[in-house]
């Protein structure tokens, strides 16, 4: 299929679909980017160098028609569009692929033997350590889930210890657990 050049020199072509090129461009490059860091962050050591060789291909060739169209300002208003977007779908696949584990803590004045009991009936381990608080005595839960599981557990915390303080952060690698099922999508480190 060949192109005619009248049609590229178009004000169409120049200004409508070539600044849309640009901006799709640019939202798979930067989506591509928090993808392949987060692949990076949790040790891919493979994916993570593919994925930013993609990204940069991408980026060249975004940039390129950007630097042939120095007079275009639209096509710089498409870069910068299409990187703000590529943000936030970068955002939405980092939260829909959920890799890895988090540990929640959970510290509670309350008994947490019920809670205790609905984890590991779902398949998590808990472990139960008791502690001294600013306002006495307290029960602190720790429990590592998958990501895409944070949701479900946070749920019978809530269902079960309504007031409960409770922290969710990031857990790199683990070495042993009781986890309700084989990790899919992650790797253990050993």
């Amino acid at each position: 299929m060949v192109i005619d050049q009248a049609f590229l020199n178009s004000s169409l072509f120049q200004y409508g679909i070539m600044p849309l090129l640009i901006f799709v461009a640019r939202i798979c490059d930067v989506a591509i980017s928090t993808v392949r860091l987060m692949m990076l962050y949790r040790g891919r050591r493979i994916l993570a160098p593919i994925l930013g060789f993609v990204e940069v291909l991408i980026w060249l060739l975004a940039v390129r028609q950007i630097m042939y169209n120095l007079n275009n300002g639209v096509t710089y208003l498409a870069f910068a569009g299409g990187f703000a977007m590529g943000n936030y779908v970068g955002i939405l696949l980092e939260e829909r692929l959920a890799v890895g584990l988090e540990v929640i803590r959970i510290i509670t004045k309350n008994q947490v033997e019920d809670l205790i009991e609905s984890l590991n009936a779902q398949g998590y381990g808990a472990t139960r350590v008791e502690a001294e608080g600013s306002t006495g005595k307290v029960n602190i839960i720790f429990t590592i889930v998958p990501r895409k599981h944070n949701k479900k557990v946070i749920e019978i915390i809530h269902r079960l210890l309504p007031k409960a303080f409770y922290t969710v952060e990031e857990v790199k690698s683990v070495s042993e657990g009781i986890f309700p099922m084989p990790l899919s999508g992650y790797r253990r480190p050993f």
